[in-house]
């Protein structure tokens, strides 16, 4: 995968209007007059960027894993309405970032006559709709370049569903991404991601296995060697949202995830919570020895997460793992196991990851699917934590309430339209059932 950094002189000001989703890259503004797309795509990468911090407090805060301190920051582990609060901070910035990053990408995909761009762009087309779908379901859909604000008021934003977004654009946009030579694999990886959330298991399996068999990606042999800025871009990362202190992100806050996590902020002072430490804990009774994952990933006191350390007192230079090795090889464990695989088949695919962590094999432990199921999910927990996936698998599995030991309304997995789009769109844009 290339890497991007994006000159700050690619990135002007963006036009202001009186909906965030109308805001057009300025990249595109003029794209009659391009005739190199390069600065388009980056600027579709660079607008990823404004999804990195909402993505990871929404998969972390909401489940089991991280608690907020103080009001209204509370209202996470609170599922009712109230979320509408957290616009500004988390929605908001979230749903204009990957539309940027859209809108970038419909004008590469649609004008430039560099394949490779095209693919690329692509990749990250369909990488927003699959985010964005994550987090809201049902979203307004926009294929074409807006090349002014005038035309963007003439598409159709009413709301399309979460089937028709998966079949008509996520899955076509990431089959044509995968012959890619510079995001290919991550493509397919994330193709098989996407099959998973469908729940759609049997086309699953080919992907996933194909990016474990042939995308010349491996397991690091230390799982301290995973994370931080002096291990971006090792053999176990697939795909990451690349961050550099030196590159003023889109919205302050935005790329300074590794903040929520150690503490740093007073909504959130003492971030762990107490569920995620039983969770290390019953690892260590069952596992044969010491989870080494629990030193990685907490404080030695357990109330703050350090997976990603401040170097220097910064820590600005953190990549955002979007995709790594270990997640695609559990991820292939479940697909296996739900299409009917027996336990002594699919336990030992765990074995490599559970190695690294100073754990025994699980083979044996577990025998029926609804045990295995289990256990993967318990293994995707530790291993993952504080990466963004843990709310997302709790909806994707169906182990909400069971997980989070109460019974919480379904309106609640999804997250709420910001409330400025539903008013620019003049109701257009419906906002999702209970908030």
């Amino acid at each position: 995968m290339k890497k991007i950094y994006i000159l700050l002189g690619l990135l002007v000001s963006t036009i202001a209007c009186n909906s965030d989703l109308d805001q057009v890259p300025p990249n595109i503004a003029k794209s009659d007059s391009l005739s190199d797309y390069e600065g388009v795509l980056n600027a579709a990468y660079y607008y990823q960027l404004g999804g990195v911090t909402p993505m990871a407090i929404m998969g972390e805060f909401r489940a089991d894993n991280a608690i907020m301190d103080e009001a209204p920051y509370t209202e996470f582990d609170e599922y009712d309405n109230n979320l509408t609060d957290m616009e500004d901070q988390f929605f908001g910035p979230f749903y204009t970032a990957m539309y940027k990053s859209i809108l970038s990408a419909n004008n590469v995909i649609a004008n430039s006559t560099n394949s490779s761009d095209i693919l690329e762009a692509s990749f990250l087309r369909g990488m927003s709709y699959f985010k964005l779908v994550q987090v809201f379901g049902d979203v307004s859909v926009i294929l074409t370049p807006q090349p002014s604000i005038e035309e963007i008021s003439n598409v159709d934003l009413t709301r399309q569903t979460v089937a028709d977004i998966y079949n008509n654009i996520i899955i076509p946009d990431l089959q044509n991404a995968m012959s890619s030579s510079n995001v290919g694999v991550a493509a397919e990886a994330l193709l098989g991601k996407v099959y998973m959330y469908k729940g759609d298991y049997a086309d699953a399996v080919p992907h996933l296995e194909a990016v474990i068999a042939n995308g010349n990606y491996e397991l690091q042999e230390n799982f301290n060697e995973i994370f931080g800025a002096d291990n971006e871009s090792n053999s176990e990362i697939i795909y990451a949202a690349e961050i550099a202190s030196s590159i003023v992100d889109e919205y302050s806050f935005a790329s300074r995830f590794w903040n929520w996590y150690v503490g740093d902020d007073s909504k959130a002072d003492e971030p762990v919570d107490p569920d995620l430490i039983a969770a290390f804990d019953a690892s260590d009774a069952n596992g044969g020895g010491t989870d080494l994952r629990r030193a990685v990933t907490l404080n030695e006191d357990g109330t703050t997460a350090i997976k990603f350390p401040k170097e220097g007192g910064n820590g600005s230079d953190h990549d955002w793992i979007e995709i790594r090795l270990a997640d695609i090889i559990l991820l292939y464990a479940e697909a296996l196991n739900e299409t009917g695989s027996p336990a002594t088949t699919v336990l030992p695919l765990l074995d490599d990851i559970r190695s690294r962590a100073g754990l025994t094999s699980l083979t044996g432990t577990a025998t029926t699917q609804a045990e295995v199921r289990q256990a993967i999910l318990d293994e995707r927990r530790l291993e993952l934590a504080f990466e963004g996936h843990r709310w997302f698998d709790l909806v994707r599995t169906g182990s909400v309430n069971a997980e989070m030991g109460q019974t919480i309304n379904s309106d609640y997995y999804l997250f709420p339209i910001p409330v400025s789009e539903v008013l620019a769109s003049f109701g257009v844009i419906e906002q999702n059932p209970g908030y």
